[in-house]
């Protein structure tokens, strides 16, 4: 059975997690509308890739004999100056969420919930990943600067990065 101050937190991130695959939606919209389709592309496949992450702690919390529950959320932003702004405003946002799972995991190793800090593991290094594919695709945005044709390749590694091999899905 799930300690409740841990099925607490988790509900919680479900809401960050669903407040996540909302703003990325938001974010794709914004690229679509403003002629970056890579980038757009890409984001619409991370919306889903968050949502999936929502799915999959909503199924351990159940799993656990808890009860996930859906929050309020809150509007997402969808207005951005730049490229580089959107994308510097996810990094800040997946820093965020890392440091709420950390929160997570260190509560769990508090109160000898040593099930969810394995379950937690997964969601860590996610993160790590997320954080460091963010922050290459900052570098390379901030190399080419307002270069049209840098910007058009950009744009177009986006559209392939969108178009690997996606994340399996959660049962």
């Amino acid at each position: 059975m799930i300690n409740n101050n841990i099925e607490s937190v988790l509900n919680k991130q479900i809401q960050k997690e669903e407040f996540s695959s909302r703003l990325y939606l938001s974010m794709a919209m914004w690229c679509e509308v403003n002629g970056f389709p890579g980038a757009s592309s890409f984001l619409y496949r991370h919306a889903e890739e968050e949502r999936l992450h929502q799915l999959k702690i909503i199924h351990y919390v159940n799993d656990r004999g808890g009860k996930a529950l859906l929050l309020d959320q809150e509007e997402p932003a969808s207005e951005f100056s730049s490229l580089q702004d959107l994308f510097e405003q996810i990094l800040v946002h997946e820093e965020y969420i890392t440091g709420h799972i950390n929160q997570i995991y260190g509560l769990a190793v508090e109160e000898k919930d040593y099930t969810t800090g394995n379950f937690l593991q997964w969601f860590i290094s996610e993160q790590l990943e997320e954080e460091k594919l963010v922050k290459n695709i900052l570098d390379k945005i901030k190399l080419v600067g307002n270069d049209k044709t840098g910007m058009f390749h950009i744009d177009k590694e986006l559209a392939t990065i969108a178009t690997a091999k996606p994340e399996s899905p959660v049962a």
